[in-house]
């Protein structure tokens, strides 16, 4: 399976099957050895309404799989990490059956979402830790430390 890098350090973009049969179709989300796997804690579904936007939240251990298999859900990735190469930067992508891919995401990301489909928006996240309230942080979407305003 092809990955393709992001333009921030630790995030990738890879391309995913969907599988057309007859009865129904089989979406691939991930498996042992896939990009982005880092272990297996925890698989979660979330769901975001139309134009809302959950975030602010940065992991310190926990790697994000990400995976749109229902509605239209835009993803921000913000670096603040103090070393890293990309300190600075947003990244931002759009994940939905029509561009179904897994968006991963490494510890020590802001990340932030929000639903663009009227219908339900379904965001299944493969994590490599158990939740742990513990190990996040969280911003609210108007802190002056990301300033990002180009949501729907």
């Amino acid at each position: 399976m092809d990955k393709i890098a992001a333009t921030i350090k630790g995030v990738i973009l890879t391309p995913l099957k969907i599988i057309e049969r007859e009865p129904g179709n089989i979406m691939h989300g991930m498996k042992e050895g896939d990009p982005g796997y880092e272990g297996f804690g925890e698989a979660y579904f979330t769901f975001v309404n139309y134009k809302a936007i959950k975030g602010w939240k940065k992991h310190k251990h926990m790697t994000l799989n990400l995976v749109v298999p229902l509605g239209i859900v835009k993803f921000v990735i913000f670096d603040d990490r103090h070393n890293s190469p990309t300190n600075g930067q947003f990244f931002e992508t759009i994940l939905s059956r029509q561009q179904y891919q897994r968006l991963t995401v490494s510890p020590g990301l802001w990340t932030a979402f929000q639903g663009m489909d009227k219908n339900e928006n379904m965001v299944l996240n493969i994590g490599s830790i158990h939740h742990d309230p513990t190990e996040t942080e969280d911003l609210q979407l108007d802190n002056p430390r990301l300033q990002y305003g180009n949501w729907i």
